[in-house]
């Protein structure tokens, strides 16, 4: 699997950008991702080095559409923490 695969988006939420500060990366992942994989896609992709990586499944949310109901598309999440002596990762990028 190649580490663009592994690594759909970053999750842009208020928990995860204050998370930022403390060296802690939130990512959507393929569903059949591991935590090897992520933490090589991230070394690969950011070149930063990798303390510990976190999964979990996110279940789909219950939808309705009138009388139907369905569900959203289940995801995986990784929280990703570099190493005190890694550099940051930059998700946006800064105009000058």
């Amino acid at each position: 699997m190649n580490a663009r695969d592994v690594i759909i988006r970053p999750v842009v939420t208020e928990s995860s950008m204050d998370a930022m500060s403390d060296k802690k990366y939130t990512f959507d992942v393929a569903l059949d991702a591991n935590k090897v994989l992520v933490r090589q896609a991230v070394e690969e992709i950011f070149g930063a080095k990798v303390k510990q990586v976190n999964i979990m499944n996110v279940a789909g949310k219950k939808k309705r559409q009138g009388r139907y109901v369905g569900l959203t598309n289940k995801r995986r999440k990784a929280i990703v923490t570099l190493t005190a002596d890694s550099d940051e990762i930059k998700i946006f990028d800064e105009e000058k």
